[in-house]
């Protein structure tokens, strides 16, 4: 059944009669997506749709048919309100998914980040904690852990079954007061940021601690999936690489950056995972590579790390670094700055140095001349070229920073290692049979 079929046979005062709802004379009731005290929710029987007034509301500004308004009440999937849907169409109205059948993880995070997504338009602290980062929660898709997501309403058997499975509750192994099972909420007191697979589906949750904790500020879901903000599209040309979450939020916000680059989140200086360098190797129109990584010894060492190694992987792609100032990173920059100083500093950024990396001191400037394209500038094609193949038995030195050498049993890859810096000694060596 197609989505508009579900809309043309599913009247918006069927939804509202299954969940015990009634407009009063003017067509409008309390909203039930937030603290409403005074009717704000209008029905509108013309267009089969509603829309709240409220400005508290975590839907205000959208207008609600049918299917959005089944997500919302139940907190449920863009799947599972379509199929809920049609279970109403069905006279049945029964769950979307059978109590025996345990939730698989994707659903579950989906249908909980959902709820998180919800709370953050009714949670203050975690608005006045973005706020202070310098972020707008109504930009920037992002939600809040209060912890009590599987409390009330919400306390379904499946769900908690599967929250337990996927790392979101711990479950204490005793009872509480009530005498229910006592359970501890993953990341609680958290602003929530979602972690997408490739087909742009959530798999995968990050919490950022909104208390003054600098022991516990950061946490990721057990079995770690998905990149923030997602796998950057085919067509990428420009792609900027940040230590956090947070920082690539912070760009993501400033419309003339995101415009020209796609974004992409490490997970810490150590964070080039090998989901990173799967969407990095799948962009096949990729021209440039920048770091903007924190102006500290942690953010040059981890430059000194990855430019190597992704200049082997792709010789044709130029690498090059914002220079940050000392003891900032991005997200400080935009708090204590015009949002212009990140484009300054973008368009400001230099050419990755290899040559320099082996004959300079720790901490020295490795970097070349300054980055000649602006933001305002088109970004024009550049046709690639394609390395030679090694000869069996040949040393193949076209890429100094991927020397190859083809055996009779294996082909032979010594990457991040250049003819040039013969006293560095990074390298990765990867062996392939043939």
């Amino acid at each position: 059944m197609e989505i508009s079929q579900i809309k043309a046979e599913l009247p918006i005062k069927k939804v509202l009669g299954h969940y015990g709802l009634k407009p009063d004379k003017h067509q409008r009731l309390r909203c039930p997506f937030h603290d409403d005290k005074t009717p704000s929710l209008q029905v509108y029987y013309k267009t089969q749709t509603c829309y709240c007034f409220s400005s508290n509301c975590p839907t205000h500004g959208r207008s609600l048919d049918v299917i959005d308004f089944i997500m919302h009440k139940e907190q449920l999937t863009k799947r599972e309100a379509i199929l809920k849907a049609k279970a109403l169409i069905g006279g049945t109205g029964k769950g979307v998914a059978p109590q025996n059948k345990p939730l698989s993880r994707e659903l579950i995070v989906q249908r909980i980040f959902t709820y998180f997504k919800n709370g953050i338009y009714s949670s203050g602290p975690a608005q006045e904690y973005l706020s202070g980062r310098g972020l707008d929660y109504r930009k920037t898709e992002v939600g809040y852990n209060s912890g009590q997501f599987h409390h009330g309403k919400r306390k379904d058997k499946a769900l908690i079954e599967g929250c337990v499975r996927c790392g979101l509750l711990l479950d204490l192994g005793n009872t509480s007061r009530t005498g229910n099972r006592a359970y501890k909420p993953f990341g609680k007191w958290g602003v929530v940021f979602p972690l997408r697979d490739r087909d742009r589906q959530i798999v995968g949750l990050y919490f950022r601690s909104i208390l003054e904790d600098k022991k516990q500020r950061h946490f990721y879901l057990k079995n770690r999936q998905g990149l923030y903000p997602g796998y950057p599209g085919e067509e990428t040309r420009r792609l900027i690489l940040t230590e956090s979450i947070i920082d690539a939020a912070t760009l993501l916000e400033q419309e003339k950056i995101k415009a020209h680059y796609q974004v992409l989140a490490l997970y810490g200086t150590n964070g080039l995972t090998q989901e990173h360098q799967k969407a990095i190797q799948d962009l096949q129109e990729l021209e440039e590579i920048v770091f903007f990584l924190n102006g500290d010894q942690a953010g040059i060492k981890a430059v000194e790390k990855y430019a190597p190694a992704l200049k082997g992987e792709y010789p044709e792609v130029k690498i090059t670094h914002v220079q940050v100032p000392e003891g900032e990173d991005v997200n400080s920059l935009l708090q204590g700055h015009s949002p212009d100083l990140l484009i300054h500093l973008i368009e400001d950024r230099k050419e990755y140095d290899f040559l320099l990396l082996g004959g300079k001191p720790e901490g020295a400037d490795i970097f070349l001349s300054t980055e000649s394209e602006r933001l305002d500038v088109p970004i024009k094609s550049v046709e690639k070229e394609k390395p030679e193949r090694a000869r069996e038995g040949g040393l193949d030195t076209n890429n100094p920073y991927n020397l190859k050498f083809t055996g009779r049993e294996a082909q032979y890859q010594i990457k991040g290692f250049s003819v040039g810096q013969p006293d560095s000694l990074k390298i990765t060596l990867q062996i392939t049979s043939r």
